[in-house]
């Protein structure tokens, strides 16, 4: 899916412009769809990564309409709406019109400073040896899925080099779409600045990309 937040190397935004001294949360509403969030994945039932594409899986106007946090208010509204958790009526009224499930499993209070330090790993043991070695030349394969991918689009079709081996990983391409796990090897791959934008680009650039092996090639495969 290439979605509206896949922005890598694209024109006409214009300059990054960082706040300086930018809180966390810049208002008690951005604190409260951030907590709801995390909260709600308990008796919702979804991970990290059907949570990013509940945000991303949006319009192009509508996604880049929306602030940071209104998008992950516009994703935990899709996530619930999907799981019977709340209705559209609900969402638009701001009131509960229906009786809530029963026998959900919730997030306590005293329970969330626990969760938040056992965090998510999604490392998982390897159940074949990795393709590619710290060194080898790849070319990122090019791929249009019509759903959630963390491919970005600038490197697709492109040679860069391995840099990092971070071992297997939950394969959020498809653990978003309830599809499983999946693990596989999980690389940084380096792109010279040039092999991205061109003989025009700055020749120090360096770029680096996480990528599972399941998004790369020997770039043989294709000569």
């Amino acid at each position: 899916m290439d979605g509206a937040q896949d922005m890598g190397g694209v024109e006409g935004f214009g300059p990054v412009q960082p706040e300086p001294n930018e809180p966390v949360f810049h208002a008690a509403w951005e604190r409260r769809a951030f907590a709801l969030t995390l909260a709600m994945s308990r008796p919702g039932g979804w991970n990290i990564d059907m949570s990013r594409f509940a945000r991303e899986n949006r319009p192009h106007a509508d996604y880049l309409s929306k602030s940071y946090y209104q998008l992950w208010l516009a994703g935990l509204e899709r996530l619930m709406i999907e799981r019977d958790l709340v209705s559209e009526d609900e969402i638009a009224s701001g009131r509960v019109l229906t009786v809530a499930k029963a026998g959900l499993k919730t997030l306590s209070r005293d329970d969330v400073m626990a969760m938040l330090h056992r965090g998510g790993p999604t490392e998982r043991d390897p159940t074949a040896p990795a393709r590619f070695a710290i060194g080898d030349q790849v070319r990122m394969k090019t791929i249009n899925p019509p759903t959630h991918t963390r491919l970005p689009r600038y490197v697709r079709g492109r040679v860069g080099t391995i840099e990092l081996l971070h071992g297997c990983h939950v394969f959020p391409d498809t653990n978003s779409l309830g599809q499983g796990e999946k693990p596989q090897w999980l690389y940084t791959v380096s792109f010279a600045g040039t092999e991205l934008w061109g003989a025009d680009a700055d020749p120090t650039m360096k770029v680096s990309v996480d990528a599972w092996e399941s998004y790369l090639e020997s770039p043989s495969e294709r000569a």
